[in-house]
């Protein structure tokens, strides 16, 4: 599909903790890109988590980006004002057929991919994550005793019945499923790459009481906001198989990607918020400045517009 001729990238942290140096060489990177391309920055706030993010953390990320020399070109979008968005791209899937509500606990599926190996003595399969695929096909239970329980207020997950959506977009037609890589830097050399969304099984889509996840408010959103290029980290490399899927599904244009190198720490594992890894607002206390953010992230100061 045919682009903006404006370059428009984003970046889009969670606020359920504070930015840390991974965030910050993300941030770095888009906003860099977006100056040398004379193009456009735009910040996102995936907040959907509405038990987990929190206000104060949101005010912390805008906080650690204003002493980075990092702000936005346009308004920040905020995901949580946009849960009608989400159901009705959702609501555009059920009617293709394509969707559907699973009410297996985290425990039960836990259980049968237990019982699965022990039976057959070899693990079960997973996703390019290493999370085991959900062993409870649509197929182990008729629509009409989904559509029952769902009335009956029983806790579900809204599943993306992935055959059938591959099924879909080849009767669509438009071409074999793939995404333009941009490489070495985010307005480099492009390599195509073919996506398999089948290696991740039936992904969830939505919750019961969150009409939406990662993987479809990402695609919804980076449409709204017009991005022609997703810069973000290799760690996100994989899941696009499932967004331009879900981009083709919804008739939605998909972006070039350039997935960027990890921010490791000293044993070599991603610096994560759920490892405590130092946040920016730590090395800030410390006396650290963004010179030395910059430094340690092996970049060049970020120049002005």
């Amino acid at each position: 599909m045919s682009h903006p001729a404006r370059f428009t990238c984003r970046f889009a942290p969670s606020p359920n903790g504070r930015l840390h140096l991974g965030h910050a060489f993300s941030a770095l990177v888009n906003v860099e890109a977006a100056r040398r391309m004379g193009g456009t920055f735009l910040l996102r706030l995936e907040d959907i988590d509405t038990t987990r993010c929190r206000p104060e953390y949101a005010r912390g990320i805008l906080d650690d980006l204003s002493w980075l020399g990092v702000v936005p070109d346009g308004p920040v979008r905020r995901q949580s004002d946009h849960f009608a968005d989400y159901a009705a791209a959702i609501a555009r899937l059920e009617a293709l057929g394509l969707v559907y509500p699973a009410f297996e606990s985290r425990s039960e599926i836990a259980g049968a991919v237990i019982g699965q190996e022990s039976a057959t003595g070899r693990p079960a399969p997973r996703d390019p994550d290493g999370a085991p695929l959900n062993p409870f096909p649509r197929a182990a239970m008729s629509d009409a005793a989904r559509a029952a329980l769902r009335d009956q207020g029983a806790p579900f997950v809204v599943r993306l019945d992935m055959a059938a959506s591959i099924a879909a977009v080849s009767d669509m037609g438009g071409g074999p499923l793939t995404w333009e890589e941009a490489q070495g830097v985010p307005e480099g050399p492009r390599k195509t790459v073919e996506a398999d969304a089948a290696r991740w099984g039936d992904v969830v889509l939505a919750r019961k009481d969150v009409p939406t996840s990662y993987h479809l408010s990402v695609v919804v959103d980076d449409a709204a906001q017009g991005i022609t290029h997703v810069i973000r980290g290799m760690d996100l490399y994989h899941a696009t198989s499932v967004h331009v899927l879900l981009q083709r599904l919804l008739g939605l244009p998909t972006p070039i990607y350039h997935h960027h190198r990890l921010i490791l720490d000293d044993s070599g594992y991603k610096l994560s918020k759920s490892n405590s890894a130092t946040s920016l607002a730590a090395l800030r206390a410390a006396g650290a400045t963004p010179q030395d953010v910059l430094r340690r992230l092996s970049l060049q100061p970020t120049p002005s517009t």
